[in-house]
């Protein structure tokens, strides 16, 4: 049966996934055509068109879709891409900035307002900091460089004000400029990376402050699901579960694999404190610190799903069970 299904799957170059793209994991019945796209490429793709078969998927993106009824894909609960976010706030230096809860009132940039990042930024600045989308002006588009325009059309009411910077501009050239005061950014921008004293994270101790908010709320955010063509789902009902464990099996070889370099005495990997970094990571989250499976994640997709509707995005809620391969729900 190897080979019989012919598959396109799009993937970024995560150790997770790797295993599939290059054979180590096979999924009997299936061959793969493989395709490794950096995400800001791939997404539009995968909502826009449906090109691949099995695609790596933003899980806002495809909250959205399920909520308007035009989802071409269902997931499988393999949470690929995870990031803590409190990492992700910038304010420009003099800004008057102390914490999230001083965004309100402010103009705040962020690449797109959809992208499950800034769900997460904002869902942070609702429920800790009482900070609603409506009290804040976001400016959308490059972060630092190139242009950027939203994945899919967003209808915003009439209080919630998105305004795109023109092409050409970036929301990094605008906050040293001082036409807006912070940033909910995915990846610390061009000039912090260069040492510009304009621009200051938010939380300094970003990594102390994501350790404590994991131990209050469980969560490791979900960034990214992968996903599968939801007509081959139904036309194949052994597929998804074959994916699923064959997901599994990639990420239990990227995580050993990590586990050698970490215990090994040459330090092969060019990270000078992997050892600390492993340890208390270890310490904060257990040996399971990267899970998949539906189940254990549930509370954590409905927020997500809660932060949808609540930032203007979903125009219904959505169940969580709704978004997944229905005989995955239990793993």
């Amino acid at each position: 049966m190897t080979g019989s299904l012919n598959l396109s799957l799009a993937t970024w170059d995560h150790d997770r996934v790797m295993a599939l793209h290059d054979g180590r994991v096979p999924v009997p019945g299936c061959a793969f055509t493989s395709h490794i796209l950096p995400t800001g490429k791939l997404f539009p793709i995968a909502v826009q068109e449906g090109r691949f078969d099995i695609t790596e998927l933003s899980l806002s993106s495809h909250i959205l879709q399920v909520a308007r009824g035009d989802a071409a894909y269902v997931a499988i609960p393999a949470f690929v891409s995870r990031a803590f976010r409190h990492n992700g706030f910038y304010r420009r230096t003099g800004s008057g900035i102390t914490s999230p809860s001083d965004f309100a009132g402010r103009a705040i940039g962020v690449p797109e307002y959809q992208m499950t990042a800034a769900l997460w930024m904002r869902g942070i600045m609702a429920d800790d900091h009482g900070v609603t989308p409506t009290q804040v002006h976001w400016r959308t588009g490059a972060l630092d460089q190139g242009i950027r325009h939203e994945r899919l059309a967003l209808t915003p009411p009439p209080d919630l004000r998105i305004t795109p910077i023109a092409d050409g501009e970036t929301l990094q050239d605008l906050l040293l400029a001082g036409e807006i005061d912070g940033l909910l950014a995915p990846n610390p921008p061009r000039a912090f990376m260069e040492g510009d004293p304009r621009i200051e994270r938010v939380y300094p101790d970003f990594e102390q402050v994501e350790q404590e908010w994991h131990r209050r709320t469980g969560f490791f955010p979900i960034m990214h699901v992968i996903a599968l063509r939801r007509t081959l789902a139904e036309e194949h009902p052994w597929l998804a579960g074959a994916l699923y464990q064959a997901l599994c099996g990639a990420r239990d070889i990227a995580l050993e694999r990590l586990r050698d370099v970490w215990l090994g005495s040459a330090n092969r990997l060019s990270l000078p404190w992997l050892n600390a970094a492993m340890e208390r990571t270890r310490a904060t989250m257990g040996p399971d610190y990267w899970p998949y499976g539906f189940a254990g994640a549930r509370t954590e997709i409905a927020a997500m799903c809660r932060y949808s509707v609540d930032q203007f995005l979903a125009p219904r809620i959505v169940a969580p069970e709704e978004l997944f391969e229905a005989s995955l729900l239990e793993t």
